[in-house]
């Protein structure tokens, strides 16, 4: 009988560890992290940088100009596959203060340098060029994530109407 109770016993007691272990860790994910622009920004496999942004009325001219619901927004970026194999990277999304968000637009038609929609990243190489979105002036965050969706972070970008276009570097180009 005494056997008994102490193998029950054992049982409970290995049952409730099992359970305990299947439960809440009480682990929170980490908040997303926000970056300056001009910081490199890693996430999983994918380096990040975002150099400036640019308002635009419309795209084009005459009868073929394309004209937004609000304002055409472009922000100019890069993104390094740091992996040995190729990556696909995430579509963009910017967030304002209130917390509205606005989702990259899939034609980039008369966008100067537009970096793709869809994006496969070759090992050790990179995509740049603007990302185009339809938005009310104001200040934003860019939403950035890595090669799975899993891990995100922010970069804050200022309210500005004006913009200095800095020399990047072409890649697969000598320097003169």
């Amino acid at each position: 009988m005494r056997q008994l109770r102490f193998l029950l016993l054992l049982a409970a007691v290995a049952a409730a560890s099992l359970l305990s272990s299947c439960g809440d860790s009480g682990e929170r994910p980490s908040a997303a992290q926000t970056f300056a622009m001009g910081e490199p920004v890693t996430l999983g496999h994918i380096v990040y940088k975002v150099f400036e942004t640019q308002w635009l009325t419309h795209i084009g001219s005459g009868a073929d100009a394309r004209i937004p619901q609000h304002r055409f927004f472009l922000v100019r970026l890069s993104a390094v596959n740091s992996y040995s194999t190729d990556v696909i990277v995430p579509n963009f999304t910017i967030e304002d203060d209130s917390g509205n968000t606005y989702p990259e637009l899939s034609s980039g038609e008369g966008v100067p340098q537009h970096i793709g929609y869809l994006r496969n990243v070759k090992p050790a190489e990179s995509q740049q060029g603007n990302a185009l979105f339809d938005a009310p002036p104001r200040h934003y965050k860019i939403k950035l994530t890595d090669e799975t969706g899993e891990k995100t972070a922010y970069v804050d970008i200022p309210l500005s109407f004006t913009s200095d276009s800095p020399d990047v570097p072409v890649p697969g180009k000598a320097k003169k």
